[in-house]
């Protein structure tokens, strides 16, 4: 076949290539490879799965009893090559990001890179699960549900963050980052559309559908090859209610692996590196994934379904990002961050609706508090959200007594507990504003509505001078501090403003100091970085009590089959094979796990699923005094032999763990 002479543009187009020209604007692949290094990791942050208070619904009684998805934390790291300014950015299967967790992990990075990763540039997010291990905080309040500070869970989240951290270091290489768009308007809802309404007119007309549709992703790639992706959307991680007991990520856990195992084939325990998609939250404080407006409800009946449905929704809407029409990240990266004691704020009128000047006050929960969100997970039944509440008085003998002119701050809030002056809740929070090129992220130490996140959106923009698209709020980092809302929505003191902790002029004075950062980030000017938190007293508190030692039931041994397999299963059915078993708390099995699904392959056992598959569940369940058993589940898949293995530890009374392995009957799926 002859050759199409080649038109005098083309060859003036790869005559101006080759000598590193580009007839575009955008700069081409190479020069962008060239602009940036980019890297990738995850790491496996999993905490014990039996007799740990659950964290997100403060529910007391709710504790770990198993796993039915392992939780991950996913890091990308980029730096600039001209300067050497890098960004590192975690996102982790958490319900919030702790002040202390924070500070354990940027002191483990101290020791292994010295002032390469600090407090300025390194984000760490937060998806907002409400199903993975709590007792995490060095804030009582935070960890009263779970009786106390739980370092064995704590441990794993740092240990599984810093671990993720160094992978994208190891991994980094000359890459690009693209910045992609879409929308999704079936996976969440306005579970506070009377607060919402509240606001002026201009702030509800960006959101027609009183929710935060907009979908929007960081795509990464190395030499051309896709190694990740950070897909931000709005809504909770609450499709699993609060009356689950099994770890999982939830519903942003399942995009993350719908993406990584479904669509590009990672094996998390087979592989170092692959394909890392993180699904982190942006102004969620309003937006529930229950589209029924109650718990585990929209838009099936079933939870585990809706988790799913949800999942998949956010996780296509992201792909289409991803694949469709994309602006290169090109520019510096840069960030500043300085901490802020959001209890004494003296905000300028500039950033109040009614133009006067305002102050914030000293952490308080409302009553409101104590009602929860009835949509997603609520608390005490007999309290309702609002400003008037007939059940306050009666709960006046279990009342701290708060100060009258607190009470005056705080209004309209029926306040219930002082808890920044107890420490119970952090007064001094960190503020963090990271810039990747044209990007910028506003990272908030708390869960923001969508007006509220409007307004600092515009706020940063306005001071940047940048379109307001290219500012994105990112929830859930660095520390937690509960709700903020508009002063408008505060007025009404449902659920979210009576989680507004510093007040009705919360919000203003957020706009305040994180226009100071923009206006420092702008010039390219330092900033004081402010009083680091105290630690508290009850810090590490703790009534939990572990585990004193294992004792299989008579005439048994560990890892023994209770209960086998039957000899043979149709394609869809659910396997259940219960083994004696230690106490998981002996042993995390973190990047590892408790149980697998071999299927015999050429004459050899090979695992096809693991405690981190969403087909497979394992469940903990204590016995007498020590004894206890493991029923692990499997929803057989493709036709073949199969055989199901059970990996635990026991604990003597002398405080020797001893591993162990058990194994079910070979069994055929047909």
């Amino acid at each position: 076949m002859r050759r199409r002479p080649r038109s005098l543009v083309a060859v003036l187009a790869l005559a101006l290539v080759a000598t590193g020209m580009s007839v575009n604007r955008t700069p081409s692949a190479q020069a962008v490879d060239t602009a940036y290094l980019v890297g990738r990791g995850i790491s496996d942050i999993t905490g014990p799965a039996a007799e740990n208070g659950m964290m997100g619904y403060s529910k007391f009684g709710q504790n770990t009893t198993g796993i039915h998805q392992r939780l991950r934390a996913r890091a990308f790291v980029a730096v600039e090559q001209a300067t050497g300014q890098r960004v590192a950015y975690v996102n982790s299967d958490l319900g919030m990001i702790f002040q202390a967790q924070r500070d354990a992990v940027l002191v483990k990075l101290q020791a292994k890179y010295g002032d390469l990763y600090s407090e300025r540039n390194v984000l760490l997010s937060a998806t907002h699960t409400h199903s993975g291990p709590g007792g995490q905080s060095h804030n009582l309040a935070y960890n009263l549900s779970i009786y106390g500070f739980q370092k064995q869970a704590f441990d794993a989240t740092v240990d599984g963050i810093v671990e993720a951290i160094t992978k994208a270091h190891q991994n980094l290489a000359p890459g690009s980052i693209s910045l992609g768009r879409s929308t999704l308007t079936d996976a969440s809802v306005n579970r506070s559309r009377i607060a919402f309404d509240q606001n002026p007119a201009a702030d509800k007309a960006a959101f027609p559908q009183a929710i935060d549709p907009a979908v929007t992703v960081l795509r990464f790639q190395q030499g051309g090859s896709d190694i990740g992706a950070i897909s931000w959307f709005a809504t909770h991680a609450t499709s699993i209610t609060n009356e689950n007991t099994l770890i999982s990520p939830d519903n942003k856990g399942y995009a993350a692996y719908r993406w990584e195992h479904d669509e590009k084939g990672v094996r998390y325990l087979d592989e170092s590196q692959g394909f890392v998609a993180a699904f982190p939250n942006t102004n969620a404080g309003d937006m529930s994934p229950n589209l029924n407006l109650k718990p585990g409800s929209g838009p099936t009946e079933d939870p585990l379904l809706n988790q799913q449905i949800l999942g998949d929704r956010q996780q296509q809407a992201a792909e289409q990002a991803y694949n469709g029409p994309r602006a290169t990240i090109t520019g510096s990266l840069d960030a500043r961050m300085r901490y802020v004691d959001m209890s004494a704020v003296q905000v300028d009128p500039r950033y109040t609706p009614d133009g006067e000047a305002h102050r914030t006050c000293p952490g308080v929960v409302g009553a409101s508090t104590l009602a929860g969100s009835v949509e997603d997970g609520p608390a005490i039944p007999i309290i309702p959200e609002g400003v008037t509440n007939p059940f306050f008085e009666a709960l006046k003998p279990f009342k701290v007594d708060v100060a009258p002119w607190l009470i005056s701050c705080q209004s309209p809030k029926l306040a219930a507990v002082p808890t920044g002056l107890l420490q119970a809740t952090p007064d001094i929070v960190p503020i963090q504003l990271v810039k990747l090129g044209q990007f910028y992220l506003v990272a908030m130490p708390g869960e923001v509505t969508i007006v509220a996140g409007l307004r600092l959106r515009r706020t940063v923009a306005g001071e940047l001078g940048v379109p307001i698209e290219n500012v994105l709020v990112s929830g859930y980092s660095n520390a937690y501090s509960s709700y903020v809302t508009t002063p408008e929505e505060y007025q009404l003191q449902q659920y979210e403003g009576g989680s507004t902790l510093f007040g009705k002029y919360t919000l203003p004075a957020y706009q305040q100091e994180f226009a100071g950062l923009a206006k420092a980030l702008k010039a390219g000017t330092p900033v004081p970085p402010g009083t680091h938190p105290p630690k508290p007293i009850t810090a590490e508190l703790n009534l939990q009590t572990g585990v004193v030692f294992d004792a299989p039931p008579p005439f048994k041994s560990f890892g023994q089959v209770l209960t086998d397999a039957a000899p043979q299963y149709q394609r869809g059915a659910t396997v259940s094979v219960v083994f004696v078993t230690g106490h998981p708390k002996n042993n995390l099995h973190r990047n590892g796990t408790f149980l697998e699904v071999q299927r015999q392959v050429g004459g050899q056992w090979q695992r096809v699923a693991d405690d981190g598959d969403w087909n497979t569940t394992y469940r903990w369940e204590r016995g007498g005094l020590a004894d206890s058993k493991a029923t692990i589940t499997w929803k057989a898949t493709e036709p073949g032999t199969y055989r199901i293995v059970h990996h635990g530890d026991s604990k003597a009374l002398n405080g020797t763990i001893t591993p162990f392995t058990g194994t079910s009957r070979t069994f055929t799926v047909s």
